[in-house]
């Protein structure tokens, strides 16, 4: 099918989402709906700075290009990866092109603004969340939940380092349990613009202190799976407010990563203690580090493991699956 993929620029997913299609034997035409032009990219980095009404601009012009993309396109199936930035002129227009629809939103619906009409023309939605899947049904919406995945079309290589990594944003128990492992002699390092010590990065996250740790600049999504598969143990911290499993679950193990993951839910995905590994609490953590040290042997049948069974189930590919077979 021709298919046009409607997603946010967020961390550069959208090429990962293109490749899947484009692997399963679809034709993709991507539309970056918050950086589509030189217009949107203004409007919506001006939007998020001058207050709501230069937002609620923002949003109207990303709609607008989003709407010409579609009728420019004329795609047999249309994917849109979260959309919420998307007035409800965008929603109306998809109904109207008779194009099949697919929503995959990978965030929980408390973080994100759906109006309830805007996903009821959609022919499927997806969610990453068990909740907002049983939220999305009781308001009559069809909704389907589909984990997120593991890029693996994306080549990295191994970047070799005794350290614990962490790539992500720099929250306060993430930032704690970083700090633990170094206070108790484990080298850790971090990656992210809220880590870094950069000065562009520091003045734009006005994030004046560092942690007390090594810490890298956001780094690409080859850089960063190879940090991972490279380090002695890669964290996983999704800390409260999360039910769903964010993109690093089965990125960490894809990549042959040692996880160290805080949820013992998990299990859902993986084999506990053969294909990943919980912790619980601080000790847990710090007990697996220093096994993962002295039994290098243990750790990496934990590592091979966790791959075989991502490359076999836990695909981006295996997710665009899933959203193109709801229109079989």
């Amino acid at each position: 099918m021709r298919i046009l993929l409607v997603s946010p620029v967020f961390h550069g997913y959208w090429s990962a989402f293109a490749a899947a299609l484009e692997k399963l034997g679809h034709d993709v035409v991507v539309h970056r709906y918050d950086a589509s032009t030189r217009r949107v990219r203004v409007s919506n980095a001006l939007g998020y700075r001058l207050g709501a009404g230069a937002a609620r601009r923002a949003r109207t012009a990303m709609t607008a290009e989003a709407v010409r993309a579609l009728r420019e396109t004329k795609p047999d199936a249309v994917v849109v990866v979260k959309g919420d930035a998307l007035e409800l002129e965008w929603w109306q227009a998809l109904a109207a092109s008779g194009a099949r629809s697919a929503v995959w939103l990978y965030d929980e619906l408390a973080r994100m603004d759906y109006a309830a009409e805007a996903l009821s023309g959609v022919g499927a939605v997806f969610s990453y969340s068990p909740l907002d899947v049983a939220e999305l049904r009781s308001q009559g919406v069809e909704a389907q939940l589909l984990p997120d995945g593991f890029d693996s079309l994306t080549g990295f290589t191994p970047r070799r380092s005794a350290a614990v990594s962490f790539i992500g944003a720099r929250y306060p128990e993430r930032e704690r349990l970083l700090g633990m492992l170094s206070a108790a002699g484990e080298p850790v390092e971090a990656f992210g613009r809220e880590w870094s010590r950069h000065p562009w990065d520091v003045l734009r996250t006005q994030r004046w202190s560092g942690a007390g740790f090594p810490a890298h600049r956001d780094v690409s999504r080859p850089a960063y799976f190879g940090a991972m598969a490279g380090s002695l143990a890669t964290l996983n911290i999704h800390g409260d407010g999360h039910d769903g499993f964010s993109m690093r679950t089965f990125e960490a193990p894809g990549v042959g990563a040692l996880q160290l993951i805080d949820r013992a839910d998990v299990a859902q995905h993986y084999e506990v203690g053969s294909e990943t590994l919980v912790f619980e609490s601080d000790e847990e953590l710090l007990d697996h580090v220093r096994r993962a040290r002295t039994d290098p042997k243990w750790a990496n049948g934990i590592r091979e493991a966790g791959r075989r069974r991502t490359l076999a189930e836990h695909t981006l590919v295996h997710r665009m699956q899933k959203v193109a077979g709801s229109w079989a």
